[in-house]
């Protein structure tokens, strides 16, 4: 049976939210999404490749340390931790009425990102490295909340999956994103999924993630322009995750409608 979308008013719908009217229109808006990810890579891609490399030699060992070992910890957040436990997926409502819970849950959480990266970019390389642990545990739990309001999530191994496919692609390189993005649809079709998270390709996800936030997020480690550059890091990382998984789950919803 095809869920139809309810009817929300101009006044009833969130900042940056696309009023949702009808199957076709959802379909569009998937479409057009898709269209942008699987662009090929412009020059802005591999001219920052360089300007990337030079910054990450400037940038002191321990903070590189410290990196690593947050796209640790986020990843272990998502597979083993108790942050998507928490989580009560909604078990009724349209889809329009999802939405607009799932965009207040960015909403909320892009702000609280937004804060803590122009605290912590204040403060230098010490707090500025700090900041990668503190906004990947924001992100995790933004992602089980939002995934939450289209009726999913929990401790299931699928579903965990779902959540790191839907982070992996956010966070993608533009020449890996078509792979990434073809690994979420055959998530969500049930085919080539993994039978034990050991058989994830974890090095892949770190090294497209980290090479995805080094440029910007170490240039918040620069004194006295860290604070803004933080703040803005932050807000347009977070965003750019609850966009990827809108997306992702309008077209988990269509897929199981």
């Amino acid at each position: 049976m095809t869920r139809t979308p309810e009817l929300i008013t101009a006044a009833d719908t969130p900042d940056g939210l696309i009023p949702v009217t009808d199957e076709a229109a959802v379909r569009a808006a998937v479409a057009a999404w898709r269209a942008r990810l699987l662009k090929g890579p412009g020059l802005w891609d591999r001219t920052t490749r360089g300007a990337q490399v030079r910054i990450n030699r400037a940038i002191p060992e321990r903070v590189h340390a410290v990196v690593t070992a947050g796209v640790e910890a986020m990843t272990g957040g998502i597979m083993s931790g108790s942050e998507l436990l928490k989580v009560r997926p909604l078990a009724e409502g349209s889809l329009a009425a999802r939405e607009i819970r799932a965009r207040q849950r960015i909403k909320r959480y892009r702000t609280t990102a937004g804060v803590e990266g122009g605290v912590t970019g204040a403060g230098g390389f010490v707090l500025a490295a700090a900041d990668f642990p503190a906004l990947m545990a924001i992100k995790v739990r933004m992602l089980g909340e939002v995934v939450g309001c289209y009726g999913w999530g929990g401790g299931a191994l699928r579903e965990r999956l779902f959540v790191l496919h839907i982070f992996h692609l956010a966070f993608a390189s533009a020449a890996r994103r078509p792979e990434a993005l073809a690994t979420l649809e055959a998530w969500i079709d049930n085919r080539d999924q993994p039978d034990r998270i050991e058989d994830y390709d974890w090095r892949t996800f770190q090294i497209e993630y980290r090479d995805h936030i080094d440029l910007a997020k170490l240039a918040q480690m620069i004194p006295v322009v860290g604070a803004p550059i933080g703040a803005v890091v932050n807000w347009r990382l977070v965003e750019r995750l609850g966009e990827t998984a809108m997306m992702a789950c309008r077209m988990r919803w269509l897929a199981e409608s």
